[in-house]
C-alpha cells in the first residue's frame, strides 16, 4: 500500500514513519513517498527515516520527490501536512496581529485567518490533483487550520478527505487517565470545530464519569486543562474545553503573554528547526539523535505562554509524546482493513449539529470502517458554545469565499467578524499588514 506524505520535509514526518514501523499487520503501508517543495528538507528527513529503519528488513520503502503529480499518482492514502509560507510565514502571521493588539496564533483568530487565506488555494489545487491522479485515494488532512482546510478540500473530494488533530485525543486521554479509566475503552463525548471543542462526557461501560471529575477540585487541578482553565471555570461550564479555547476565555491574558514573550511561537520554531536543518547538512550528524533532541524541546515549550499566564507550570511527561501520527495510523488501518473503530475526526456535518449545514466540517467522534468516517449523533451544544461555533464557522466561510473569489473586501469581512478581532478598522489594517508580509496574498484585489 502506498502512502504519499505532502510536506514530506516537515519536522514531524518521522513521527508518522515511526508509527508505520510498528505496524506489522497484513495490508500495511509498504511504500512511503515524501513530497516537498524544498529538496534540502526532504533529504534531511529521509536521513532521519533511514536511521529509524536501520536493521528492520520489513520497514516501508521510502522515496522522495519535488514533483507533486509523481508523488500523488497511484497513492492509496495521501497525508497532507503542508505549511504554505513555512515557519517564516507563521512568525509573520503572529507578529502582524500582535502589532495590532490581537491574537496571532496560527489557527486561532487573525493569524489563523491569514494562514487560511494563503493555504486554501494550495490545498484546493492539491484536492483537484488527487481527484484526477488518485481518485480512489483517501486524503488525511493535518494541514492547519485543519477544519477550514478539510472543508475546502471536501468541496472537491467529498467524504474522501478526513481531517485529523491530536488535541482532542490528548484531552480525552488525560481525562480518562485522571478518572482511572482506560483511554482506549472510554467513549469521549466531544463536539465542536477544530481547536474549538468541548468534552461533555466520558462514558465507561455506559456510565458518564465526567460529573465525578467536575465535582472533585483535586482531580480537576491534576491535569493540563484543569491547570490551564481553573477548576471553578470548568465547573461553571460543566465541560472540559479544548486547550485552544484558552485563547477565547482568557484572551486578554494570552495576548499580553505573547506580546511580552521574547519570541513568538512561530519565531521560536523557525529558529529552532532552522538550526536542525542546518545541522543535517553535515554528513557526520547523527540524524535521529539530532531530531529527537529538537523534538523534545519543541514539545516541552508547546503553549508555554498560555501556561505561564495561567500559572499552570510545565507540561506533564505523558503530553510530550505527540499523538496525531497514532490517529493517522488508526484511521488508515480502519479504512484499509475494515477494522471498525471510533475516532475524533474532522468530517462533514451531515446533520450531526443542527445549527450548521450538512457540508460544514465539524470535529466529533466518528465510526470508521472501509467506507470512511461517519459522525456519531451528538446532543445539541449549550447556547454559549453554539454562538461561538456558529460565529467561527461563519468566519471560515468568508475565508473560503475570499480564497475562491480573490476579494479583498471579503477577506476584511472575515477578519472583522472573528470574535477575537475587536474592530473593523483593525481588520483593515490586518489585511494591509498581511498582504505586505506575504507575497502569496497578492491574489486579493
Amino acid at each position: 500500500m502506498k502512502l504519499t506524505i505532502l510536506g514530506g520535509g516537515g519536522f514531524r514526518v518521522p513521527l508518522v514513519y515511526g508509527a508505520l514501523l510498528g505496524d506489522r499487520a497484513e495490508g500495511r503501508v509498504t511504500r512511503v513517498v515524501l513530497h516537498d517543495v524544498d529538496a534540502g528538507r526532504l533529504a534531511a528527513v529521509a536521513r532521519v527515516l533511514g536511521e529509524q529503519a536501520a536493521g528492520d528488513p520489513d520497514a516501508p520503502e521510502v522515496s522522495f520527490t519535488t514533483d507533486l503529480d509523481e508523488a500523488l499518482r497511484g497513492a492509496d492514502f495521501v497525508f497532507s501536512a503542508i505549511r504554505v509560507g513555512g515557519l517564516e510565514g507563521r512568525a509573520a502571521d503572529e507578529r502582524v496581529a500582535l502589532d495590532e493588539g490581537v491574537l496571532g496564533q496560527e489557527t486561532v483568530g487573525a493569524g489563523g485567518i491569514a494562514y487560511g487565506l494563503r493555504t486554501v488555494p494550495v490545498a484546493v489545487d492539491i484536492a483537484r490533483r488527487v481527484a484526477r491522479l488518485a481518485p480512489d485515494a483517501w486524503v488525511i488532512n493535518f494541514t492547519n487550520p485543519a477544519g477550514l482546510v478539510t472543508e475546502a478540500m471536501s468541496r472537491h473530494l467529498g467524504d474522501r478527505v478526513i481531517g485529523i488533530c491530536d488535541s482532542p485525543v490528548g484531552l480525552g486521554r488525560r481525562i480518562a487517565t485522571v478518572l482511572g479509566a482506560n483511554p482506549r475503552e472510554a467513549f469521549i463525548d466531544y463536539v465542536g470545530l477544530n481547536h474549538l471543542g468541548w468534552v461533555r462526557g466520558l462514558r465507561v461501560e455506559g456510565r458518564d464519569e465526567l460529573p465525578r471529575l467536575l465535582a472533585d477540585p483535586a482531580l480537576l487541578g491534576s491535569f493540563e486543562e484543569g491547570k490551564l482553565f481553573g477548576a471553578d471555570w470548568l465547573r461553571s461550564l460543566g465541560a472540559v474545553p479544548n486547550e485552544y479555547l484558552h485563547y477565547y476565555y482568557f484572551n486578554r491574558e494570552a495576548v499580553s503573554a505573547y506580546q511580552c514573550a521574547e519570541k513568538t511561537r512561530g519565531a521560536f520554531l523557525r529558529d529552532q528547526q532552522g538550526r536542525f536543518y542546518e545541522e543535517m547538512k553535515r554528513p557526520d550528524t547523527a540524524a535521529l539523535t539530532a531530531w529527537e533532541r529538537t523534538r523534545a524541546e519543541r514539545e516541552a515549550t508547546y503553549m508555554a505562554e498560555n501556561r505561564d499566564a495561567a500559572g499552570a507550570g510545565e507540561r506533564a511527561a505523558d503530553d510530550l509524546s505527540g499523538g496525531y501520527e497514532k490517529v493517522a495510523l488508526a484511521l488508515m488501518r480502519a479504512i484499509a482493513r475494515d477494522e471498525r473503530t471510533t475516532l475524533i475526526l474532522n468530517v462533514r456535518n451531515r446533520g450531526t449539529l443542527a445549527v450548521l449545514d450538512a457540508d460544514a466540517v465539524i470535529e466529533v467522534p466518528c465510526l470508521v470502517d472501509a467506507n470512511g468516517a461517519h459522525p456519531v449523533s451528538v446532543d445539541p451544544l449549550p447556547g454559549h458554545a453554539t454562538g461561538l461555533v456558529c460565529a467561527v464557522k461563519a468566519v471560515e466561510r468568508e475565508v473560503l469565499s475570499a480564497a475562491e473569489s480573490g476579494s479583498r473586501t471579503t477577506a476584511v469581512k472575515a477578519f472583522a467578524l472573528h470574535p477575537l478581532v475587536d474592530s473593523v478598522n483593525v481588520a483593515r489594517r490586518l489585511i494591509d499588514g498581511y498582504t505586505s508580509a506575504h507575497p502569496g496574498l497578492a491574489y486579493l484585489k
